[in-house]
């Protein structure tokens, strides 16, 4: 069982038919460590008017997270625009849970790395809420078609796994500039703080890259691609991809944002792409 020093994990949207708390309640018990960052939407209000989906297993990840933080994690709640009603709770303990709006967290190295959901940097979700919770419904209702699509293909024995929200990302370009744009954004935001990095969530797209001078960090979600984000002990930062078929982790694209105009030219591959990115394959 490997220690690290700290997890970060986020876009849990625990609460709905689409959370994955089997596979995240694996990755936590096989990754115990000092600090545990829960990086926004972890409980999904938004979903939840329309319905909730709890089972067992997403009340077995609260209690595990509970146990944690009694037995001396120390754990960070930084609420995201689908827990939003828990900002109003920010610098409060619940149950040795602290919740922020955000918070600076020093890695082993002496690295300060911002830790936000950035939902604030996303110019649809800021100004235009309604387009939101338009595109959220949507984005559900890939998921649950995806669902069906993969007891078809277990039915057809059809090896690996593949999603159809990422397919989605993938072939719309609009999408893929949005992913870079808020990128640019929120790293922006991070130099202008003076901090060396940024570990964030929200779009449920999990990188690990540099922009201008600034590492950038995505947690990814426990939706669709089942990925966090480990500190190893000598302050290393590692994307970590959960419980995923090996042919679909290889199969995923990597973008030169050189090549979509108005960008600025810097490499970002997706992590399960990158041979320094741990695979648990069943």
């Amino acid at each position: 069982m490997p220690q690290v020093r700290s997890v970060f994990i986020s876009d849990v949207h625990l609460g709905t038919r689409a959370c994955q708390a089997g596979p995240l309640l694996d990755f936590l018990r096989e990754h115990p460590s000092d600090y545990l960052y829960m990086v926004g939407d972890i409980v999904d209000f938004w979903a939840m008017n329309r319905g909730i989906q709890w089972n067992v297993m997403q009340n077995t990840v609260v209690q595990k997270v509970l146990r944690r933080a009694r037995q001396g994690c120390k754990v960070f709640l930084v609420p995201g625009n689908h827990d939003e009603a828990l900002r109003e709770y920010a610098g409060i303990a619940f149950g040795d849970i602290r919740v922020e709006s955000e918070w600076v967290h020093e890695a082993a190295d002496g690295r300060r790395y911002w830790v936000v959901h950035g939902d604030e940097y996303d110019q649809v979700t800021r100004h235009h809420r309604w387009v939101a919770l338009l595109g959220d419904a949507a984005y559900n209702t890939l998921v649950r078609i995806n669902l069906w699509l993969s007891r078809v293909r277990r039915v057809l024995r059809r090896p690996g796994y593949w999603s159809l929200a990422g397919y989605a990302k993938q072939k719309v370009k609009r999408a893929v500039n949005f992913i870079f744009d808020f990128e640019a954004s929120i790293a922006h935001a991070t130099r202008r703080k003076g901090l060396d990095g940024v570990i964030c969530g929200h779009i449920h797209w999990a990188a690990d890259t540099e922009i201008e001078g600034v590492r950038y960090l995505n947690c990814g979600d426990w939706v669709d691609s089942c990925t966090a984000i480990v500190e190893h002990l000598d302050g290393r930062m590692e994307v970590v991809r959960w419980g995923l078929p090996r042919a679909y982790a290889a199969a995923q694209p990597v973008f030169d944002r050189g090549e979509l105009p108005g960008l600025v030219t810097a490499r970002m591959a997706d992590p399960a792409a990158s041979g320094d990115v741990r695979r648990r394959v069943p």
